[in-house]
């Protein structure tokens, strides 16, 4: 081995010896020199030798105080991945601790994944779950990670892109989420870096030039603090802190505004002895600066997820400058810098099981309950992204929920069966709609009814992946039988049209083969549209596919599941899983085509409705439908109304769709140049119950026109009144 190897040895030992001496240093010596020997052959993108990348991992890990068994996998961490040994060969040499840390942070090989997104995901997966069981699994990746991106720019632009990426989309908010900031900020910076150059070289710059004039500003604002501490015999560090640049270049983008109007770009840190010098020295801030009420925040009574301890205040220091100031003891600055790693303490190789389950309660249960890779993703992304806020329930319980939370989310929060059976919310005492943002103090009551139901718009409200996930569980299970029916004809008809009777060890290989457990939950998927019928048939008997005349798979499938020769009968979410087109808003009446979609079954659309010629490029989904409701069902029609304005007109409009018997849902109007326009939701039982209120709307006094509002390039109905 060469002699600075021989040297950076002896380094990281003594890196080591500084806060440990419960050390097998035989083993690091051991796996130093295995490691060595294994990388001896390879070379980085950058010429120098691959086995600098293991050793600074290493060296990375001991600023965070890791234990030597983390150590040990630190420098075996790519020999899995990247060279011929095994992980059985790591275990025989280092045992079975060093192995699962090793193997935790090696990527999925050997198997063939639909898309890089797919392989990313499942790569993802497998180290969170790894990292669930053994935290030391992510501080090595961490540490790993922040080595390649501190050499990314001997890597070609298009994979420099696609991991700065990855790093800001997971890595750093990961970091984030378990406390650690000093990875987390250079994460950010980094990726930064690589994805915008031009604004990160333009904020650097910008900073460097107020450098002098920071540096001075410090030393006039902390004179005084310093004064009025040591007088109230408290010690004190006072540090001065830059914003990060990324975090600088956020505040840009989110405010709108160039550099120069960033005010808080500065922060000054005072770090204390103990928790009841925090709240004296904020006593003391606030006698001698003006503070800025809105923003303080007290993180030590209510820490961040991560454990994150401080006082956060605002003042208007010398100058009439917005000043941010963070007040803590050694203890919280230090959970802060290193987070999760300066928390737990490693016995025998295993964590504090209540410290865990702080951090990753959350993590839990994306792993749990998101099995597609496209929704890992994207409930990770959610997951680890979001701020808090602080809301109670009503008997002073509090929970954290992301900033943009609804009370859909804290009805979840609470249990999945008060989200099941949310109908509505109290926040502060008074009714509040589904879709309200939460705040800081709000105090929040659920509304629960036996007989409600999710709704699946309730998605597009809910901002925490436990309600998303919940939801589309529910919806799932909740239509999985309407599914099942509607696959179970689809497949049963194309069976007999192209006379093939497949044995059950077929449908149970074919199910298999798209990821299913059996035929039955096969048949739901052709049922909700995510899968095409064509392609089983294809699996089955390919010839016989392919020398069929082009002609619609579903055409009259569905009438011998309804009995009638003309196709669905509709009648809402009966027996089969049918929805209603929100592009055009068909009511009885109309002349209607459905077509089967993926997710949501047989979707009704007006014949008229623009998206029809982007639905008919696939005729195969197109089937039959007519008309067969309830007397009293209602529909929404949206209808467009244009009038002069006067008074009493609202009232006049109201009073005449009122006279027809008719529900009003909204109204929005909006008074210009004397004139009124106006979008009125109403329900009713038919089209020519539309045509006889918009045939009274178009009799008030004032009415210049009224349509209705549809997804056509003409609307069907439109009634004018200007030549009456």
């Amino acid at each position: 081995m060469e002699e600075h190897y021989v040297k950076a040895l002896e380094r990281l030992i003594r890196r080591v010896k500084r806060y440990s001496q419960a050390v097998d240093f035989k083993m690091i010596k051991d796996a130093f020199v295995f490691s060595y020997e294994a990388h001896q052959e390879q070379l980085r993108k950058s010429g120098e030798p691959y086995f600098e990348h293991p050793v600074e991992v290493a060296n990375l890990l001991t600023e965070l105080k890791m234990d030597y068994i983390t150590i040990v996998a630190a420098l075996l961490h790519d020999v899995a991945e990247d060279t011929g040994v095994t992980i059985d060969e790591v275990e025989e040499h280092f045992g079975n601790e060093v192995a699962n840390l090793v193997n935790g942070v090696t990527k999925i090989s050997g198997l063939k994944f639909e898309s890089t997104e797919q392989r990313q995901a499942e790569n993802f997966r497998k180290m969170l779950i790894s990292m669930v069981n053994d935290m030391r699994v992510i501080l090595i990746k961490f540490a790993d990670r922040l080595h390649n991106m501190r050499t990314i720019e001997y890597l070609p632009e298009v994979k420099r892109e696609r991991i700065a990426l990855e790093t800001l989309d997971v890595y750093a908010p990961l970091a984030h989420r378990l406390g650690i900031g000093k990875i987390r900020w250079e994460l950010e910076d980094l990726a930064f870096k690589v994805l915008h150059p031009g604004e990160y070289r333009s904020i650097v710059n910008k900073i460097a030039e107020k450098r002098e004039e920071r540096e001075r500003y410090i030393k006039k604002i902390s004179k005084p603090i310093r004064d009025e501490l040591k007088k109230a015999n408290i010690v004190a560090k006072i540090q001065g802190r830059p914003k990060h640049f990324y975090s600088i270049y956020r505040k840009i983008k989110q405010r709108g505004v160039p550099f120069e109007e960033i005010y808080d770009l500065l922060a000054i840190r005072i770090i204390v002895k103990k928790v009841e010098e925090c709240y004296f020295t904020l006593g003391i801030l606030h006698n001698i600066f003006t503070p800025v009420h809105e923003r303080f925040k007290d993180y030590i009574a209510t820490p961040k997820s991560n454990m994150y301890q401080s006082l956060h205040t605002t003042v208007i220091g010398p100058n009439g400058k917005m000043v941010e100031i963070q007040i803590r003891t050694q203890g919280m600055h230090r959970t802060s810098e290193e987070g999760i790693a300066a928390h737990f303490r490693y016995k025998e190789g295993k964590v504090v099981e209540d410290d865990l389950d702080r951090y990753l309660v959350s993590l839990r249960q994306i792993l749990d309950e998101a099995k597609d890779p496209n929704e890992f993703m994207e409930n990770l992304k959610i997951d680890l992204f979001h701020e808090e806020v602080f809301v109670f329930t009503p008997k002073g319980h509090l929970l954290k929920l992301p900033i943009g939370a609804t009370p859909i989310d804290f009805a979840f929060s609470v249990h999945t069966d008060i989200g099941y059976h949310c109908i509505g919310a109290k926040v502060n005492g008074r009714i509040v709609p589904l879709n309200y943002r939460l705040r800081s103090g709000d105090s929040v009551e659920i509304i629960t009814s036996a007989s409600q139901k999710p709704n699946p718009d309730w998605i597009k409200i809910a901002k925490t992946s436990r309600a998303r996930s919940r939801i589309k569980k529910w919806i799932k299970e909740s239509l999985f039988e309407q599914s099942l029916k509607l696959g179970e004809e689809i497949v049963t008809r194309q069976f007999k049209r192209f006379n093939i009777k497949p044995d059950d060890s077929v449908l149970e290989e074919i199910a298999q083969s798209y990821g299913f457990s059996d035929p039955t939950r096969l048949f739901a998927a052709i049922g909700r549209g995510d899968i095409p019928v064509q392609g089983v048939i294809r699996k089955i008997a390919p010839e016989k596919l392919e020398s069929e005349e082009e002609d619609s798979l579903f055409k009259k499938f569905i009438s011998r599941a309804r009995g009638t020769a003309k196709g669905v009968r509709v009648q809402g979410l009966d027996n089969l899983l049918v929805n209603f087109a929100k592009c055009c808003q068909p009511v009885p009446g109309d002349s209607i085509l459905g077509f089967i979609t993926k997710g949501r079954g047989v979707v009704i659309h007006r014949s008229d409705c623009k998206n029809i010629l982007k639905l008919m490029l696939d005729p195969e989904r197109k089937i039959d439908v007519e008309w067969d409701v309830e007397r009293d069902r209602q529909f929404l029609a949206r209808l467009k109304l244009l009038g002069e304005d006067r008074k009493h007109f609202l009232r006049d409009i109201t009073e005449s769709i009122s006279s027809t018997d008719t529900n009003i849902v909204s109204i929005v109007m909006n008074a210009q140049d004397s004139l009124v326009h106006s979008i009125v939701i109403i329900e009713v039982r038919n089209l020519n119950h539309l045509i006889r209120v918009m045939s009274k709307i178009s009799k008030v006094e004032g009415v210049i026109s009224v349509e209705r509002l549809n997804g056509a390039s003409k609307d069907i109905i439109n009634i004018s009144t200007i030549a009456r």
